[in-house]
């Protein structure tokens, strides 16, 4: 048990915890923006009533497990993939991630605490910092940006907004709107409606910026989308490996009154590493005929292993390669793996020795007349600022992934949440090809418009849509809401050190 200070702060946490939760209801696949508000309600509330840091920062850190233990609670569908060798771990995954994550709101929280001193200031002080710790959970040891406070707005009109702000400003509108109303109601005795005014004014400001009408699609190049869903459990397996790979080719081979520009297979498609895999290369040519394949395959390069994408041309011949640069700590590599190999612990997804090697980094793929894709796999795309580190703008994006690892209730859906998000931050179309779905074409607003369900084996052809000029997010990045946010940490900084009572001379 916590040694809190003070009884009522103790009997809070569970209110905390549950406030935190609610706040979580936001996320995909619920999508209740309406719910994430009203936690985050209750979450000041409860943090504007402790009188010692410590408090606070538990009170944080309660809402911020209760948080995070709805939001991401898929982390442990991958140790149930082979329940006899991994399932143990399963519920520690879920205490030690929640737990973690937390400790940035708890962080957040009793800055804020130390801050804020009026009702105003503690307001803003609480919503900066705990934007300012979600900011910083984004990019700190290798960083992981899921289920942001802004992700809530996916679907919603307010996802508009992050053409211009991005997810971490999404994220400040967000967790500024709570506290101000509560102050503003209870302090100055201020109307809701006149306080919400502004946030209903950026709220039509999505709604006109979804309804601004997308350059035209006619003429736009074909792709066609190849589904397989493999069971994680059977993808590897002799018996169904083949069987997946069967229907891939079966589906890349199907007739259709237009044929294809391109065909697009899921993340680690091919049941073999790409050195041994010139039969496999062969057949997906001759399915294809003259079309030309991007698929997912694992390579070899004497000790070093690679998640990869490859691009296929004519007759199944290799035309281009990119390596996944950012990998999934303890999934795709294990830090200090030969150490942690000894203790029996490896690398959980990856299939190969201790675990992948990064790719030299983010790059387009030049595809002629398809123009430039960005090619992302899998976890790559919940990362912004990944995007701008590419030297030249592309065309679309390009998402192949296996979200199996994911399971089946909230884990890909919040992953398609995200790449909708990264469509609308560049203004460029996802096109989001899965394993076990969901496999997507996404136009440059966010807005699905083509999509095969998860668990569906199949396929389907979709026009490319058009790229929207670059926005505002895509030419600046997170920079100017970094510098924002510490602007106003240190303005409230200034402002409580003035308020602070001289200490009289000895």
């Amino acid at each position: 048990m916590f040694a809190l200070p003070g009884f009522a702060a103790r009997r809070a946490m569970p209110s905390a915890v549950l406030s935190g939760a609610l706040a979580g209801l936001g996320q995909a696949p619920v999508s209740l923006p309406w719910a994430t508000l009203i936690g985050l309600g209750f979450l000041f509330l409860l943090f504007s009533h402790p009188e010692r840091l410590k408090a606070a920062f538990w009170l944080g850190w309660a809402g911020g497990a209760g948080y995070f233990a709805a939001t991401l609670f898929w982390i442990v569908e991958p140790f149930f993939v082979d329940v006899a060798r991994h399932g143990w771990m399963a519920p520690f995954a879920l205490v030690f991630t929640a737990g973690g994550f937390a400790l940035f709101w708890g962080a957040g929280s009793a800055l804020a605490f130390w801050l804020g001193r009026g009702p105003w200031t503690r307001a803003v002080a609480w919503a900066v910092c705990l934007a300012l710790m979600e900011l910083t959970r984004s990019y700190i040891l290798t960083g992981f940006p899921w289920a942001l406070v802004g992700h809530v707005w996916v679907g919603w009109a307010p996802m508009q907004l992050a053409a211009w702000v991005g997810p971490h400003g999404l994220t400040l509108l967000t967790l500024l709107l709570p506290p101000l109303l509560l102050v503003g109601w209870w302090s100055a005795r201020i109307p809701a409606v006149a306080l919400a005014g502004i946030y209903g004014a950026l709220y039509a400001a999505g709604l006109w910026q979804a309804a601004t009408p997308l350059p035209p699609s006619e003429d736009r190049p074909v792709l066609r989308l190849v589904q397989p869903n493999a069971a994680q459990h059977l993808k590897w397996d002799p018996d169904h490996a083949l069987r997946f790979f069967e229907r891939q080719l079966d589906y890349t081979a199907a007739a259709a009154d237009v044929r294809p520009d391109l065909i697009i297979w899921p993340e680690t498609a091919v049941p073999t590493v790409l050195n041994r895999a010139q039969w496999a290369l062969e057949r997906i040519g001759t399915a294809a005929a003259t079309v030309p394949v991007v698929l997912g395959i694992q390579r070899l390069d004497e000790a070093k292993a690679y998640n990869s994408l490859i691009v296929l041309g004519e007759n199944g011949q290799l035309a281009d390669l990119y390596d996944k640069h950012h990998l999934v700590p303890f999934g795709e590599y294990l830090p200090l793996g030969r150490v942690l190999n000894i203790f029996g612990l490896s690398a959980f997804t990856a299939q190969q020795g201790f675990g992948y090697t990064a790719g030299p980094g983010a790059r387009t793929l030049d595809l002629g007349p398809l123009g430039r894709a960005l090619p992302l796999i899998c976890y790559e795309a919940i990362f912004p600022q990944d995007l701008h580190a590419v030297p030249e703008r592309a065309d679309w994006l390009l998402q192949i992934t296996n979200d199996a690892w994911f399971g089946q209730l909230t884990g890909p859906y919040q992953h398609l949440a995200q790449a909708r998000l990264r469509a609308v931050e560049q203004g460029l179309p996802m096109v989001r090809v899965a394993n076990t779905g969901v496999s997507a074409v996404i136009d440059a607003r966010g807005k699905v418009l083509q999509a095969l369900p998860l668990g569906v084996p199949g396929w389907f052809d979709s026009t490319l849509p058009a790229p929207l000029p670059p926005t505002l997010y895509a030419r600046t990045g997170d920079w100017p809401l970094m510098l924002l946010l510490a602007a106003l940490a240190v303005g409230l900084a200034v402002k409580r050190r003035r308020k602070l009572p001289l200490t009289p001379a000895a």
